[in-house]
């Protein structure tokens, strides 16, 4: 008897806290992952040998790096080094406009090359950690974002047009970061492995960043022991 062709999914990996557990989620459900990381010209690159560990760790059947210089354009602290990473901000500033931190068009790029990955694998789901509650008020991190992107898919692409359209997944996407960490605290991902800072400081979390208080924020809800080593301790307030 012939073995059922496993689901495939391609999974973008960051190498962060939300997208390694989006990777650990698609395996629970079944999923042979294909992860993709994109060295994009971020100043906190060192990501993507986080990326490395954790696909090896939570079993994805390949990691795939590529390029695209987004750098080349500015526009972020993420990719230009004149611009400073917001630091020491408030849960309600961060809420109150999208920060210098957002890179204009990641998410349509990152996905875009996911959704071209996909079609040359076989996978018919993609999966992304964006996450619509405890976040920096990135506007390509939004439910409308992913379902336009999803409706694009189907009249963009090959598997489209044949009726094999791909399908976006965000099962991160209302969480709160406390939900996330307790999830995937209990589908065993190794959160000492990654790495959520936008500005580390000589391999550690500088601590400051939005990033890093709202994961710091996370596990303090959660009721679960921090891993990450920062550079700057947590406030006593």
């Amino acid at each position: 008897m012939a073995r059922r062709a496993r689901k495939r999914a391609v999974v973008l990996l960051s190498g962060g806290l939300d997208s390694s557990t989006c990777l650990a989620v698609a395996r629970a459900r079944g999923y042979e992952a294909h992860c993709l990381s994109v060295d994009y010209g971020q100043r906190h690159r060192g990501e993507i040998a986080r990326a490395r560990r954790v696909a090896r760790a939570l079993g994805a059947r390949h990691h795939r790096v590529v390029k695209v210089d987004l750098s080349a354009f500015g526009g972020s602290a993420l990719t230009d080094p004149a611009i400073a990473v917001p630091k020491d901000r408030s849960p309600r500033q961060m809420g109150r406009s999208i920060p210098a931190t957002y890179v204009p068009a990641r998410n349509t790029v990152l996905l875009a090359l996911a959704l071209a990955h996909a079609e040359t694998v076989g996978a018919r789901d993609v999966f992304v950690g964006v996450n619509a509650l405890d976040y920096s008020g990135y506007p390509d991190c939004r439910p409308e974002f992913l379902r336009a992107f999803e409706r694009l898919s189907r009249v963009a692409t090959k598997a489209g047009v044949e009726g094999r359209p791909v399908r976006i997944r965000a099962p991160l996407l209302r969480l709160t970061k406390a939900r996330i960490v307790r999830l995937g605290t209990r589908l065993g991902v190794p959160y000492r492995l990654t790495l959520s800072c936008y500005d580390p400081v000589r391999g550690r979390a500088c601590g400051r960043c939005d990033a890093c208080q709202l994961r710091r924020k996370g596990f303090l809800e959660a009721g679960i022991p921090d891993p990450t080593r920062y550079a700057t301790p947590a406030s006593k307030e």
